[in-house]
């Protein structure tokens, strides 16, 4: 049985705006442009990907493009 929520005309105590972070539909709606390269990596370094994309339900090249990225984006 699902319990109804109620609603009342309480106070809702001290209200204040939050800051807008979140990015705008154009920034969502753009795709970085990608490179099509060809990479021998070990066995070992895939199935730990395909492993863990897997558990994130998420594409495992979409994986190790993001880590390439993130080392990328910390080197001077």
């Amino acid at each position: 049985m699902k319990n109804r929520i109620r609603y009342t005309d309480e106070p809702m105590g001290k209200v204040r705006p939050v800051a807008d972070f979140l990015p705008s539909p154009e920034e969502l709606a753009l795709k970085e442009e990608t490179v099509k390269v060809t990479l021998s990596l070990s066995r070992t370094s895939v199935d730990f990907f395909k492993r863990e994309a897997k558990k994130h339900n998420t594409p495992y090249q979409k994986m190790i493009r993001r880590l390439l990225d993130e080392y990328a984006a910390h080197q001077p």
